[in-house]
């Protein structure tokens, strides 16, 4: 399988300094932000690259010599949004960002579902969290009537391209779920719409990252390295749906995430956080995590997202890196002993959130 890193943390100095940050971690994979809530900040020739080999040509050269690669693009955004400045951009980013990856060699875009409105003419998307009332599932029909079209087409287009789109299942998306993935491949029929398994999303909602692998298999086309540490003591008091965020003003630092919508502040007294690799799920847990896609991949791509306030930008990836690297090494080994299946070891992957202290809760 191939490491590497998403690179939005490093937004902040060019991309030969980027890349070398990530060769010097012993990672050989970039995945490279196409669009969507952030820009193409490292890819700054997007439009010539489309329409001119010249263009693209000297974009891979920056590569060469480096020993880090572009490992898929990413375009997270909401393509559903029902504000068409919000909706239509990202969307058109998604089809670009398929068009750009297959310019470039690659086969992989990630990105989300989207969430629509919940009615004709609404202005916000609407997150149906718990559909316990006939209303809830009106608006999700309705949302559904609105997701299956759009990721047809975009099905279309990426298997016109050869490139295969994966969805992070990211909550306040239609599709966070297993059964949401099922359901749309069931609508859709696609074959080139998948998922890129984020373990980060599923640990806050009680799922089993290795056993969404198991149950999803070959619909996994892509995935991130990223921890989750729930703070016991506030998730008992608040839940995990908390949402005591604050709303930062125009003077302070903050993202814009497309038109007038602005990432929050994060809850001070959360009820989990995103956590670099170690700090929630040790290395015996991300060793069957990786088990489990290389089971349904060999040559998975499995890049780094750092979100941890808690640590600066390298020394988060550093701190990821070395539990990724360790887990590998193990992987590795284990494979080594047994098979290419690890079949020794395939018992203690079932259900390894109990036996591996992986989920701290």
């Amino acid at each position: 399988m191939k490491l590497g890193v998403y690179n939005a943390v490093l937004h902040d100095r060019p991309l030969p300094d980027a890349l070398k940050v990530i060769a010097d971690l012993g990672l050989t994979g970039i995945e490279i932000n196409s669009g969507g809530f952030l820009p193409a900040t490292h890819i700054p020739t997007f439009d010539d690259i489309l329409v001119s080999d010249t263009a693209r040509d000297d974009y891979l050269a920056i590569f060469e010599g480096t020993g880090v690669w572009i490992a898929g693009l990413n375009c997270n955004g909401n393509p559903l949004h029902p504000d068409p400045v919000i909706g239509d951009k990202h969307a058109e980013d998604v089809r670009r960002s398929i068009k750009l990856a297959n310019r470039l060699g690659q086969h992989r875009v990630v990105t989300m579902s989207g969430l629509p409105g919940g009615e004709p003419g609404a202005t916000h998307p609407n997150w149906i969290v718990n559909a316990w009332n006939s209303g809830s599932l009106d608006v999700l029909d309705y949302q559904w009537g609105i997701a299956a079209p759009f990721w047809r087409e975009i099905d279309a287009l990426a298997a016109d391209l050869d490139v295969k789109v994966a969805l992070e299942l990211h909550p306040q998306n239609l599709v966070f779920s297993t059964a949401d993935v099922l359901k749309l491949v069931e609508l859709t029929g696609a074959t080139h719409v998948g998922v890129e398994l984020d373990a980060s999303h599923l640990f806050w909602q009680q799922m089993d990252p290795v056993a969404v692998v198991r149950a999803l298999g070959p619909l996994i086309f892509h995935a991130a390295a990223k921890d989750v540490r729930v703070n016991t003591e506030n998730a008992a008091l608040y839940g995990v749906l908390d949402n005591s965020f604050r709303r930062l003003s125009a003077d302070e630092a903050r993202v814009n995430l497309g038109g007038d919508e602005w990432a929050n502040e994060w809850p001070k007294n959360s009820a989990w956080d995103f956590v670099a690799l170690g700090k929630g799920h040790d290395v015996a847990f991300w060793t069957e995590f990786l088990r489990a896609l290389q089971e349904v991949d060999p040559d998975m791509l499995i890049n780094i997202e750092h979100e941890d306030v808690e640590l600066g930008r390298i020394e988060g990836l550093e701190v990821a890196a070395a539990v990724l690297l360790a887990a590998d090494a193990a992987l590795t080994s284990s494979l080594d002993h047994t098979g290419p299946r690890g079949q020794a070891s395939l018992g203690n992957a079932v259900g390894s959130s109990d036996r591996c202290e992986a989920v701290r809760l």
